[in-house]
């Protein structure tokens, strides 16, 4: 009997045409959210896939039972409410977790976003959750490049280079920097036997590295010099 009235009751909330709807909004809530943590994954952010997903599911759901479970008409926000400062202590936490006192601000940007994408797709508005991704998007994919291309974000790049000893590969190195007023960052250093080598990140925006760079390759002291690639950060 107990079983026989549970059925009856999903089979109502299912003819009530409820059911069907807020599964759509809580599909659409998944699929933005793990569009956006997907480029987020591939930048190596704290922050990826399966964490944008679940906040953009849980912001939707959390909208969805604000308005379910409402005991007033006028009562529906308040769940709903208190998913702004929830996100914000999560924001906040993917802050501090870096090392730098800066660090973190685009994926706790990101994580505020992503949740009020998931609150437009709870409520129903499917148009505005669809563009506010497509402007996240853009903006995490275009204006990076843009900030490169012009020189105007300050990169970090990391670089190896070989040499006979230390002191002479790290002598070199400062010599180098120094009328780029930079310093050299996370060094690290190994001997193989035959040489040694030196690894260490250098800022700069996007022309001072290249310049930079011609500068190791073109030195003699060094026996070889390569680019390992930009340290991504936020």
């Amino acid at each position: 009997m107990n079983w026989q009235h549970f059925v009856d009751l999903i089979h109502r909330e299912i003819a009530s045409g409820i059911v069907g709807s807020s599964l759509y909004r809580l599909l659409l809530a998944a699929i933005l959210g793990g569009a956006i943590g997907l480029e987020r994954e591939f930048k190596h952010r704290p922050a990826g896939l399966r964490t944008n997903m679940f906040i953009c599911f849980g912001a939707a759901l959390f909208t969805l039972l604000s308005r379910g479970l409402a005991a007033e008409p006028s009562d529906y926000t308040r769940i709903a409410a208190q998913i702004i400062p929830g996100i914000g202590f999560i924001g906040a936490g993917s802050i501090l977790h870096t090392r730098g006192l800066t660090s973190g601000l685009t994926t706790a940007a990101t994580i505020f976003v992503v949740a009020s994408v998931g609150m437009a797709a709870g409520g129903g508005l499917y148009l505005t959750a669809l563009f506010a991704t497509a402007i996240v998007l853009g903006a995490l994919f275009l204006l990076g490049y843009v900030e490169e291309t012009f020189n105007i974000k300050l990169l970090l790049k990391s670089y190896e280079v070989t040499g006979h000893s230390i002191e002479e590969v790290s002598h070199e190195v400062n010599r180098i920097l120094e009328p780029h007023h930079r310093l050299m960052q996370n060094v690290l250093t190994g001997e193989t036997g035959q040489h040694v080598r030196l690894q260490f990140d250098v800022e700069g925006c996007s022309g001072d590295q290249e310049a930079f760079f011609r500068q190791l390759k073109g030195s003699k002291v060094f026996g070889s010099a390569i680019s390992l690639g930009r340290v991504e950060r936020e």
